[in-house]
């Protein structure tokens, strides 16, 4: 194989080696808000001496947890608000998630795009779909499905490869529009260990504290207007 084809290939040999490493290590067993509770002081004491070790840990590991598409973001959201608190986890999750997109989109651009438009292109459904619309404008199609998980967040990378998109405005549409629900999140998270810090329990109580139930409406209201928008884009899609 040429030199080309080797540096063709490169992300997506870290991609699956991520893969590997991740499922072989048994790393999402720890993926739960008892092993952060359990955990906890050590933690803390970690941060509190290395923050700025423990942020680049963090943000690493996000971005390997989303670039091998391995379930658990959602609770590495929450471990992120719980750890470093609302703003600072946020930040630093949005910053995780962003690399281990990229990096999707580039194992997908450079060594899978070209099968994959060919099958999509045959076949249709939804990646094609997807692809034609980041073709027409990729900033404006994939910055309203990352504030709105109306697709899977993998689904995008995929399609956002595959159809070419310019990294430029792949990359800023992720940024910005992963942001409201990563923020609210880790509200959420932060809102968590408030609670236990003040002595409380992992349990439902802690869902009708004030600093979890807050971030809580928020999500329940970004989640009525995700229904309501597929909802409106299904009625469009049907003939008439």
């Amino acid at each position: 194989m040429s030199v080309a084809g080797l540096k063709r290939l490169w992300p997506l040999a870290i991609v699956a080696l991520l893969v590997v490493a991740i499922t072989l290590s048994g790393a999402t067993r720890y993926l739960n808000l008892q092993t952060l509770h359990d955990h906890e002081a050590a933690l803390r004491g970690f941060i509190g001496e290395h923050l700025l070790l423990s942020l680049v840990v963090f943000m690493a590991a996000y971005a390997a947890s989303t670039a091998a598409s391995l379930p658990g973001a959602s609770i590495l959201t929450l471990a992120g608000g719980f750890l470093f608190g609302t703003w600072v986890g946020g930040t630093a999750t949005v910053v995780g998630a962003t690399v281990g997109a990229v990096l999707v989109f580039y194992a997908v651009r450079t060594s899978l795009g070209e099968a994959l438009r060919g099958k999509a292109e045959r076949g249709g459904g939804r990646l094609k779909a997807m692809m034609d619309g980041i073709r027409d404008g990729a900033f404006g199609y994939i910055l309203p499905l990352r504030l709105m998980p109306i697709a899977p967040f993998w689904l995008v990378n995929v399609a956002a490869g595959a159809a070419h998109a310019p990294i430029r405005a792949y990359t800023l549409a992720t940024f910005l529009g992963i942001m409201p629900a990563t923020f609210i999140f880790s509200g959420i998270g932060a809102g968590l260990g408030a609670v236990l810090a003040r002595g409380g329990e992992p349990d439902l109580h802690v869902f009708t504290q004030p600093a979890v139930i807050l971030p809580l409406a928020a999500l329940g209201l970004l989640s009525l207007v995700t229904t309501l928008v597929r909802g409106h884009l299904t009625r469009r899609r049907k003939p008439s």
